[in-house]
């Protein structure tokens, strides 16, 4: 079943920040909140339109400590749009009397609509709006509004402007930080019709504008109304006055454009706009080429299935939220994708290591986009080496927080809410982010066998990221093997040990085997590229011989922690206590995030034998088990099925869930060994953004990794896909409540269609692309060449 729609009806202040997230609408280059538009600063919703990639800088002293934050700018408010009837008061939901009122977003189409009606005085009056940021044309966006006298006439006035004075507000906990980041330009009038806003960040010096044309019209032909201007500091509106008579619609078109001083092809961004605007579209024709963009969209990223509809509406709109994030028109923008998409200020707007969980499921949709988004890790290569300078290493470090130039954003000190104290904040040890970005430049080229990307970036990155891990290793001569210390993995409850002062713990095996894995793919892709790339890379980074054997020497001595017949999280783990999760379930109910529990305890989770997400099973998600069976096969260590339960059994038991990644990746582990728990934890977590699972976090900006992990759980890890030399290989395991699973990809430069249930399987190798193709389904190998198809009936 397939669902497109997602509905709310009432208006409630208490939910209205979630939906204002989850209807957020973009393009890949800007995107809007779905704040109502009357909205004040100051009301229950915060305005917030996020540019991609424009980040600006400030400094705040929190108890004798400066903290800087560099955020992802909210930018001027283009929705500002304030009515008022006769004398009252402009118009807010959180103060009107409301009835009737009803929030659609159309996630094919790409439009929210909102209607209801307000009544003021006895007099009632019916508004309807549609909004859409345009996916064809990525520096327009619309707001249209209908105004409906149900039981009077009379004067209605209408303000539509663009409002420079928003600030980054939008997330509670940080408000006692520096958050005003733009300063006003100037402002102009272009026209009777137009307005224009000029804004430049206050440290980065990035100019933004923005142009808007509003025009009034009703059965087809405009309406006579006054017009007065209305300027004020960083603000620039139109106050338009009209007589709206009993069932005589009026309409309001507004139509904005949008530019940075970071857009390519301009001169200013204040010209830009002007000129944009004076050439662009009515409302309507523009609304009609935005919704055929959608569906060119939707027809390259489809991903059909025959679960429910809850489950189908859940899959539909993480699709729709990571194409809002980044699409076709970031492939020319130097941009990562921040962990909350561009729907919300947590985490300042950063690139964290959940790229690794989004960039396989647009691999196979949009290659392009993806090595766009890899190039913007090859252009702060520089900037980690610096990185690996000032921390005693070789090599390329990458951040674990990124934003604008690549040094580390990560804060020093965070907020505890639960406790209201500020806490030291050792995350930047996570130095496997390093790792995920290695992974997602070798899995890039798997898919796409994109050799000039490797030989020109993604080799280069491979060399400097081996480096540093190297560097990062130390040697323990009484038992011949390497050890990385000082680090925490990707579970964050812990950060050290309970006896120990400094932080970072010792050979977390997630880390150490992946160090591997990356040591040994980063000799691939030396030997992949063309002998003359090859041989010049070796010269220009200087690797010698005798370097590539001491890799060769580290890749197979790592050393590898187990206790009780499994993988140890990290050396040391089996010393820790064992947690009441019992007691702590019923004294706290919702106990996702430990940390903050136990630190206002007094207490701490490096105590105890708990997770907050997964860290050993990370790699049961990233390699196969014949890929991961010959890693730690070099290390000494036999991977049999017996280690796998055990250890997925044993971690299972002891993790929280604090984080929305977490339960994909247990999701995806134990689609083979328990399908049963495997679509529970799916059906959690495609749904915890829509329902706020984590109790508040959505609101401040959807979580695109877990979007992202649920949709390629269900391209990539029920189907089985997996790549095996030139082969594509499915070995599916298909849960009977998804039913039938279509999707169209793009592997190597064919198109591909894939059609999976529980009975068989169909590859399609499209009519039109170049030559042949080897596919895997079980036992059975067939070469596809272009419009031939492959049917395998499954037992």
């Amino acid at each position: 079943m397939t669902a497109w729609t997602l509905r709310y009806e009432g208006f409630d202040p208490e939910t209205e920040a979630l939906r204002e997230a989850l209807c957020t609408l973009g393009n890949g280059s800007f995107a809007t909140r779905g704040a109502a538009p009357e909205s004040s600063a100051d009301d229950v919703h915060y305005p917030g339109t996020y540019l991609a990639g424009v980040y600006n800088r400030l400094t705040t002293v929190v108890d004798d400590h400066e903290i800087e934050n560099e955020d992802l700018v909210n930018a001027p408010n283009w929705l500002t749009l304030r009515f008022r009837v006769e004398d009252s008061d402009w118009f807010t939901p959180a103060g009107a009397e409301i009835d009737g009122y009803h929030q659609e977003l159309d996630l094919r189409r790409g439009i929210l609509t909102r209607s209801f009606t307000f009544i003021d005085r006895g007099r009632r009056t019916l508004v309807t709006q549609r909004r859409f940021v345009h996916m064809g044309i990525p520096r327009l966006a619309g707001l249209q509004t209908t105004f409906a006298a149900e039981n009077w006439d009379g004067l209605l006035t209408v303000r539509s402007g663009i409002d420079g004075t928003v600030e980054n507000t939008g997330v509670a906990r940080y408000r006692s930080l520096a958050h005003r980041h733009l300063e006003p330009v100037s402002s102009w009038e272009i026209d009777a019709e137009t307005i224009a806003l000029d804004v430049e960040t206050n440290q980065s010096s990035i100019s933004i504008a923005m142009a808007a044309r509003t025009q009034l019209v009703s059965n087809g032909g405009a309406v006579k109304h006054q017009r007065r201007l209305v300027e004020s500091n960083a603000f620039v509106a139109h106050d338009l006055a009209l007589d709206l008579a009993q069932g005589v619609p009026v309409t309001v078109d507004k139509v904005v454009a949008v530019y940075s001083s970071r857009d390519q092809a301009i001169s200013t961004p204040a010209l830009a706009a002007q000129t944009l605007i004076e050439v662009a579209p009515a409302f309507d024709d523009l609304l009609s080429n935005h919704i055929l963009a959608w569906d060119h969209l939707w027809t390259r990223f489809r991903l059909e299935t025959d679960a429910d509809e809850e489950t189908g509406l859940a899959i539909n709109l993480h699709v729709f939220h990571l194409l809002q994030t980044a699409s076709k028109h970031t492939i020319d923008l130097d941009v990562g994708i921040p962990a909350r998409g561009l729907h919300g200020e947590a985490y300042r707007g950063h690139v964290f290591w959940d790229e690794l969980f989004i960039f396989p499921f647009l691999t196979l949709h949009l290659p392009d986009l993806t090595r766009s988004l890899l190039l913007y890790r090859y252009r702060r290569l520089a900037r980690a080496k610096a990185n690996a300078v000032s921390e005693g290493l070789e090599g390329a470090l990458y951040p674990w927080q990124s934003s604008s130039d690549g040094r580390e954003e990560s804060q020093v000190l965070h907020l505890n809410p639960k406790s209201g104290r500020w806490l030291p904040d050792n995350s930047r040890l996570q130095r496997h982010v390093n790792l995920a970005i290695a992974w997602n430049v070798w899995r890039y080229h798997q898919m796409t066998d994109d050799t000039e990307f490797l030989a020109f970036a993604g080799a280069e990155m491979l060399i400097e990221i081996s480096r540093m891990l190297v560097s990062l290793t130390s040697y323990d001569r009484a038992h011949d093997r390497y050890e990385i210390k000082g680090v925490m993995g990707p579970d964050e409850y812990h950060d050290g040990y309970p006896d120990r002062d400094e932080p970072g713990l010792d050979n977390n095996t997630y880390t150490n085997v992946m160090t591997s894995w990356v040591l040994e793919k980063t000799r691939q892709a030396i030997s992949a590229v063309p002998e003359f790339r090859s041989r010049e890379l070796v010269e220009k980074l200087g690797v010698t011989p005798e370097e590539l054997s001491q890799w060769d020497d580290i890749a197979t001595k790592l050393f590898v922690p187990m206790h009780d017949g499994v993988l140890s999280q990290f050396e040391g783990y089996e010393n820790l206590e064992e947690f009441d999760w019992v007691g702590y379930t019923e004294r706290y109910g919702d106990i996702q995030r430990l940390d903050r529990i136990l630190e206002a305890e007094n207490d701490s989770t490096n105590r105890y034998k708990l997770s907050k997400q997964a860290d050993v099973l990370m790699l049961f998600y990233l390699l196969s088990d014949d890929e991961l069976g010959a890693v730690l096969e070099r290390l000494g260590i036999t991977l049999d099925k017996g280690l796998i339960e055990r250890t997925i059994a044993y971690y299972d038991d002891r993790t929280s869930h604090g984080s929305t990644l977490s339960r994909v990746v247990h999701s995806w582990v134990l689609a083979r060994l328990d399908r049963k728990e495997s679509w529970r934890l799916f059906q959690q977590a495609v749904t915890s953004d829509l329902i706020d699972i984590q109790g508040g976090t959505t609101k401040e900006g959807i979580h695109t990794g877990a979007m992202a992990g649920t949709v390629d759980l269900v391209q990539r890890g029920y189907t089985g896909f997996q790549i095996d030399g030139d082969t594509l290989v499915l070995d599916p395991a298909i849960p009977r409540e998804l039913g039938r699973l279509s999707s169209r990809i793009r592997f190597r430069g064919r198109w591909i269609d894939i059609a999976i249930s529980t009975e068989e399987v169909v590859v399609t190798h499209e009519p039109g692309s170049d030559g042949h193709m080897a596919v895997r389904v079980g036992g059975t190998t067939a070469t596809l060449v272009p419009g031939e198809t492959l049917t395998v009936a499954l037992s």
